[in-house]
């Protein structure tokens, strides 16, 4: 019983781990060995920085065809988290434009660089620190977790699905909502980051380990 979280060189895998360690019972184990994150039980896809860096990444590990297969996995629970999220997506406007694994119809945008709050304050981008998150469908990975919980983000870059049924999270920021919880099957991604996100965030991921697809 293992939890792998995929090491292509991009993402906070220690962190990442050091919190599944906190709530799992399953060995949690980085790695790029195909053998081995085949085998797991459940699989942590994890993204930071840009994502053409990220995308290019996983070529050049050889990754991205077993992450495609394992997308297609309606048993395997499979997490995407931060840049992990706007992978799975169509395509990204990032780096003038990016295509990605396309597992759910939609795009990566960015946040518009003048925005404003209710009082007019200036909104920076990127969007870095805690926002609520409004759950837009049930989902087994909200269990215990109140809909306009706080999370912890820092992006620039936001996913704006097509379809409503793969939406289960939005933030709101600004004059956008974005939609920083979707998946479907055996697949759930989050924009925001469960490891920084204290008690909420370990129950997540708690909620991860424990949920059978």
């Amino acid at each position: 019983m293992t939890i792998a979280i995929i090491d292509y060189g991009m993402g906070n895998l220690h962190s990442v781990a050091k919190a599944l360690e906190h709530v799992a019972e399953e060995r949690v184990t980085i790695t790029r060995d195909a053998r081995a994150i085949k085998g797991a039980t459940r699989i942590v896809l994890p993204g930071q920085g840009a994502i053409r860096d990220c995308m290019s990444e996983l070529e050049r590990t050889e990754l991205t065809g077993l992450v495609k297969e394992l997308l297609a996995d309606a048993n395997k629970p499979l997490l995407g988290i931060c840049v992990g999220q706007q992978m799975l997506m169509d395509k990204s406007e990032e780096n003038g434009g990016v295509r990605c694994l396309g597992y759910l119809p939609g795009r990566v945008s960015r946040f518009n660089a003048d925005m404003h709050d209710a009082q007019g304050e200036r909104l920076k981008v990127p969007h870095m620190g805690w926002n609520q998150v409004h759950q837009h469908h049930m989902h087994p990975l909200w269990e215990g977790i109140p809909t306009g919980e706080r999370f912890y983000f820092v992006h620039s870059y936001y996913v704006a699905a097509e379809r409503d049924e793969h939406v289960f999270g939005i933030t709101e920021y600004g004059d956008h909502r974005a939609h920083i919880a979707t998946g479907r099957d055996a697949v759930f991604a989050v924009q925001f980051h469960p490891e920084k996100s204290a008690g909420a965030g370990l129950k997540l991921l708690s909620n991860f380990v424990h949920w059978s697809p």
